[in-house]
Order: C-alpha cells, then structure tokens, then sequence
C-alpha cells in the first residue's frame, strides 16, 4: 500500500463482523498507514483514534456523499480508508466508491484504490454454525432504501423456490 511521498490512496476496507479477531492483518495494516478514516458513525468509532488520524463519521445514509469525499481526499494526497463492516463489497461501500469515481472528475481515475476484503457476519455466523453455507446459498437485503420492497419480496420467494440457504441482511 506504502506509494511515494504525497500520493494519496484509497482503501475500501472491511472492519468484519465486530470482533476486533476477525479484522484481517490486511486491513489492519491501511489503518495504520492512513491518514483518514471515512465511515457510518458507529464502524468509524471502531477504529482507535492516533495522532496524523482525522475520523470523518457521518450517517448512514450519505453512502455517495461519503465516498466522494473520500475521493476528494485521496486525490489531494491523503492516504484514505472508507471502512465498513463485514467485508466492502457485500452490501457496502465499495459499490458506492466506485459508482463516485464514475461520475466524478476523470482525475479520480488516477487514485489507487483498492479493495480491502472482510469477513462478513454471514460467514462469520456460518462458521459458528458448522456449514449452513456449504452448498449453493443466496445473501438478500432487506431494505428498501434502494429498490422497492416488491422486488425484495420477489426475491425471497425465488430464493426459497430454488432451495437456497438464505442469509438476510
């Protein structure tokens, strides 16, 4: 993750499911390096505030503006974590960063982003469990704060047709 001197960065990082066990050495690592941390106001409190540290926490709801500002950050030459938690890329910010970097300025295409994976609460679960997961599984979410309660009830049912273990979110 170390760049040159002054080149920002941009780590979209999975904090897992809360147990401070399961947040990878990976991860780890990035907040170590960073210089700020962007997040929904409870997964930023997980992150121990240092010195060279700004916390930038703010609702849940603010997903695009949160990673727009993380990409403005980066490209001024921070070295930026968007933190989540579970891993990024199952219902959380990654989606969010990388549809900012698509309609934002072309420049933000030269930021280095990466991917942090994390251990999400379904797998974590699942592990405790035995081996729910072991064959074909679906992950649903349950809200509708981005598409209509309709197609989520659609899904349920398919998903149930279709014999699938159902983690819900």
């Amino acid at each position: 993750m170390i760049q040159s001197a002054g080149a920002g960065w941009l780590a979209i990082a999975g904090l897992g499911p809360g147990d401070t066990a399961l947040v990878t050495p990976e991860v780890s690592a990035a907040l170590t390096e960073a210089t700020d941390v962007i997040g929904y106001i409870p997964y930023v409190a997980r992150v121990p505030a240092r010195d060279g540290l700004t916390l930038h926490a703010s609702d849940n709801r603010v997903e695009i503006d949160r990673a727009r500002h993380a990409l403005e950050l980066a490209a001024e030459g921070a070295r930026v974590v968007v933190v989540s938690s579970g891993d990024p890329g199952v219902f959380a910010m990654a989606a969010a960063v990388f549809e900012a970097l698509e309609a934002g300025p072309a420049a933000w295409g030269e930021i280095d982003i990466r991917v942090l994976p994390g251990i999400t609460a379904m797998l974590a679960a699942s592990a405790r469990a035995g081996a729910p997961l072991g064959h074909d599984f679906c992950a649903i979410n349950l809200s509708d704060n981005l598409k209509p309660q309709a197609l989520i009830e659609r899904r349920v049912r398919l998903a149930a047709e279709a014999d699938f273990a159902i983690a819900f979110y």
